[in-house]
């Protein structure tokens, strides 16, 4: 398969599952625009990268995923950059877990906002140019949480059901216009986000560290194994290729056996 010619957005991408996607892309001949926001030169370094080690063009945007001029101006960046996006991935996420009654509102806010309500201004600001070029994919990063619920992450699992929902209804609005819209639902996948989220997890739920990871986290999956990002990052990559053409609407599990029970 050959995404030669073609560009791509990756939300969230300067690390864990987004950075896997944006690098297998990129393998497959795409330009791409990652996207994160923090020290610049960190950012650097994994943009030049994707260039040397894939021949083709990266670049950076800065875009904060819960202001929506920004968001906008990302996929303007792409416009004029590459002419595209042909792919946007909405990858950018952040948890916070703790009882309902103790929830921050703030952070409810800020979850939905860059969990849900971005992927929504990306999609309306890319959809357009999709249409002009009769071709498109676009792909969300749900989460097993997007099918079934876990205990003190009431935030996270409405924006990931949220997801769910946008793909479905986007896809029936563009069915007809060559462009295909999916999301992927992985299980825990070890990375920043995971990690961070082990002490509050510990601390919501008086465990150590250890039993948090066997007993909570991979107790929900049967294989007892986290998903890696670069099993992630094949199935994105699969969905762009003319063979998953068909494939639209769709929530792929990929949780270990998860949501099988």
């Amino acid at each position: 398969m050959s995404l030669k010619g073609k560009s791509a957005i990756v939300t969230g991408s300067t690390s864990g599952i987004g950075l896997a996607i944006a690098r297998a892309l990129a393998a497959e001949g795409a330009n791409v625009v990652i996207n994160g926001f923090g020290p610049a030169d960190a950012f650097e370094a994994e943009r030049a990268k994707i260039e040397t080690d894939f021949g083709l063009k990266a670049v950076h945007s800065p875009a904060d995923m819960t202001k929506p001029a920004e968001i906008e101006a990302m996929v303007k960046l792409a416009a004029d950059t590459f002419g595209g996006p042909d792919i946007l991935v909405n990858n950018a996420g952040i948890q916070f877990v703790s009882p309902i009654e103790d929830f921050p509102p703030e952070k409810w806010d800020a979850i939905i906002a860059i969990n849900l309500t971005a992927a929504f201004h990306a999609i309306r600001h890319a959809v357009p140019g999709m249409k002009a070029r009769k071709w498109g994919r676009i792909i969300s990063t749900a989460s097993a949480h997007s099918l079934v619920a876990s205990p003190f992450k009431s935030a996270y699992v409405t924006a990931k059901h949220g997801i769910a929902g946008l793909t479905k209804t986007v896809a029936l609005e563009v069915a007809t216009h060559g462009i295909t819209v999916n999301c992927i639902s992985p299980g825990y996948v070890w990375t920043p986000l995971v990690e961070k989220q082990i002490p509050d997890t510990m601390k919501a739920r008086n465990l150590t560290r250890e039993q948090v990871i066997n007993d909570v986290i991979l107790d929900a999956q049967p294989t007892k194994e986290f998903v890696t990002v670069d099993q992630v990052a094949s199935l994105a990559v699969y969905l762009c290729s003319d063979a998953a053409t068909s494939i639209t609407g769709a929530n792929l599990s990929m949780d270990g056996g998860w949501t099988a029970a």
